[in-house]
């Protein structure tokens, strides 16, 4: 397969196999954040309510494009990819991806609603940093810049979260005259078929949303996989020509050519500067090739890199105050830039459906241990109609909010932070169970520190080992 040898294409299956056990698991241990309000509220049975979300989930990662897919492969720089011994780049997958496993295990069984997306970018995090450290190049092996946002972005997301829920909640209140929708479930009779439509319209919003932003860690995740064992076959797009791109790096290099350097404060003529070096770098690599297939793989890893530092570099003098560009020219670069990274910024579409079936089928199984917990372990009330509706709506925009900006976030914690707001809502912080409140805080706080910390030690293990 890929022209490896027997040991390597049986150690590239396997860690393709283990990414897709990461995303099905991801599927069962997140269904919750979307069935849990339909079923507590008996608006759909627990079969039906699983398979409806698993549908939406799988479908949601084939409309989410791959932008969080991106960042979640463009975490580790490609000089940790360009090892020239292959088995410690298997190493570094089997680290992250045993440790990513395991600790949603684990959190699953005890039954606590936790982050698929902590635990990844932790272990991509603790490979990097024990990168950094036996490297024989001193250097930073962590892109810490998209960590930061990333994690600025789980960070806050589960207290946005919280608060717009109660300001849901207390906007309901004021607005609607039928005061049913606030009301507990009888017994066990489904609700008015209104509040029904809305429940069960939150819940596909929730699974979809959930499906194009999680959908898209495991592609991201299966894109490192490939990228690492394989990079002759999927470091660039191979199946595009390079002709594609002459006219975007032309386009690219005209609106630099407006640009007047003496009016760039320091940092942004070192950019400045950068992005002219590398655009010329493209050129000449565009001119000179005919067909993507017929270079070398440090050819290959060279446009990676250099289309990585385009972008970031052209984000940072697009964001400054000192550019004399007209909003016209901002737009015409950026655009043009976007263009140019698709070359770097794709997934087959044989990926993109593994996951997706992953996902789907992780979502129709194993779902009822944190159905439990999200329904009737975070309030001290039986979850009203009100609750699941809010709850949801604020998880879905969210999480589409999320994914339209290309960050990573986690639905478990925006669902059950909303779900923690919409309880504070009704009869104020005495209606919260402490004991699980402090679970989910303590899984929250510790994931990412154990994730770094486990895949970093078995990254060095099994490198001494491989």
């Amino acid at each position: 397969m890929f022209g490896l040898d027997t040991s390597l294409t049986i150690l590239l299956i396997v860690c393709l196999l283990a990414a897709c056990i990461f995303e099905f698991i991801n599927g069962f241990h997140d269904t919750a954040n979307a069935v849990a309000t339909v079923i507590y509220t008996n608006s759909l049975k627990p079969h039906v309510a699983v398979v409806w979300s698993g549908i939406w989930n799988a479908i949601g990662v084939f409309a989410g494009g791959i932008a969080v897919a991106m960042g979640i492969s463009n975490l580790l720089p490609v000089e940790i990819l360009t090892d020239t011994n292959i088995y410690h780049n298997v190493a570094l997958i089997i680290s992250l991806l045993l440790t990513a496993i395991m600790w949603n295990l684990g959190t699953w069984y005890f039954g606590i609603p936790c982050s698929s997306s902590h635990t990844l970018v932790g272990s991509i995090l603790g490979v990097g940093l024990t990168y950094s450290f036996i490297a024989e190049k001193p250097g930073n092996y962590v892109n810490w810049a998209k960590a930061s946002e990333i994690g600025m972005s789980l960070f806050i997301s589960p207290l946005f979260g919280f608060s717009l829920a109660i300001l849901l909640m207390y906007t309901l209140r004021q607005v609607l005259k039928k005061k049913t929708i606030f009301k507990e479930p009888d017994g066990n009779n489904p609700p008015p078929f209104w509040i029904r439509l809305i429940l069960l319209l939150t819940c596909t919003s929730v699974s979809f949303s959930h499906g194009s932003n999680d959908g898209q860690k495991g592609v991201g995740l299966m894109m490192l996989i490939l990228i690492a064992i394989v990079p002759t076959y999927f470091t660039i797009d191979t199946s595009r020509e390079p002709y594609e791109f002459k006219k975007n790096i032309s386009s690219i290099e005209y609106v630099l050519n407006k640009v007047n350097p003496a009016y760039l404060d320091l940092s942004d003529s070192f950019e400045y500067v950068k992005v002219k070096r590398y655009v010329g770098e493209l050129k000449v690599q565009m001119d000179t090739t005919k067909d993507f297939n017929a270079i070398d793989v440090t050819s290959k890893y060279n446009i990676r890199k250099d289309l990585i530092v385009l972008g970031k570099s052209t984000k940072k003098l697009l964001d400054s105050e000192s550019i004399n560009l007209s909003v016209m020219d901002k737009k015409a670069l950026k655009h043009e830039v976007t263009a140019l990274k698709s070359l770097t910024d794709y997934a087959p579409y044989w990926v993109i459906l593994m996951i997706s079936i992953s996902l789907g089928l992780g979502t129709m199984i194993g779902w009822k241990r944190i159905v439990v917990t999200i329904g009737e372990k975070i309030g001290k009330q039986h979850l009203t109609y009100a609750q699941g509706a809010s709850s949801e709506i604020v998880a879905a925009g969210t999480i589409t909010l999320s994914t339209y900006l290309g960050l990573p976030v986690s639905t478990t914690q925006v669902l059950s932070s909303g779900i923690a707001g919409s309880m504070v809502a009704s009869k104020g912080i005495k209606n919260l169970q402490g004991g699980t409140i402090r679970n989910i805080a303590i899984a929250w706080i510790l994931t990412l520190p154990v994730c770094i910390t486990v895949s970093g030690l078995l990254y060095y293990i099994l490198r001494m080992i491989l």
